[in-house]
């Protein structure tokens, strides 16, 4: 059983290597949405 877990963990970490998921959510932050906007009240306003 524990060979077959380090398989898969290797094989995950190839075809991370080979096709890398793109995920944006990752690496980006949403800012206030289009609501925010609408209120016209800023951030840090209380």
């Amino acid at each position: 059983m524990n060979f077959l877990t380090h398989l898969i963990g290797y094989a995950a970490a190839i075809r991370e290597f080979v096709a890398p998921t793109y995920r944006p959510e990752r690496y980006y932050m949403r800012g206030p949405g289009p609501a925010c906007a609408r209120r016209g009240t800023s951030l840090g306003a209380h």
